[in-house]
């Protein structure tokens, strides 16, 4: 599975972004799906996941109420909707891919693919 995120760019707090993932490769439907982001000097950290079927998904506290991750199986393609953007919002964003959602949720390091970051800058 190939993963490419798209979206980022730069705004001003309480602006919006959405960002998306569009997979390539073997069927998308049998892939949950996450997001995470990379601030500088940080570790990756978790953002949200969604299952399969998109009927579960899961949230930072950080970022809970704020952000909905969704999915089109038709399109191979994830989302997350970034509303009341916070400076430390600012990260390089990841989308991911695992068969298991607890994989997603609970054991990155596990995770089966990866896609490359797109930058997401919010200023005061």
């Amino acid at each position: 599975v190939q993963l490419q995120a798209s979206g980022g760019g730069s705004v001003q707090a309480g602006g919006s972004l959405r960002l998306t993932c569009v997979a390539s490769g073997r069927a998308f439907s049998s892939y949950s799906m996450g997001w995470f982001r990379q601030a500088p000097g940080k570790e990756r950290e978790f953002v949200a996941a969604i299952s399969r079927s998109g009927g579960i998904t899961g949230y930072a506290d950080s970022v809970k109420g704020r952000f909905t991750i969704s999915r089109d199986n038709a399109k191979n393609t994830v989302y997350v909707q970034m509303n009341s953007l916070r400076p430390e919002d600012t990260a390089v964003y990841y989308c991911a891919a695992d068969t298991d959602f607890q994989t997603i949720r609970r054991r990155p390091y596990d995770i089966d693919y990866w896609g490359k970051g797109t930058q997401v800058t919010v200023s005061s």
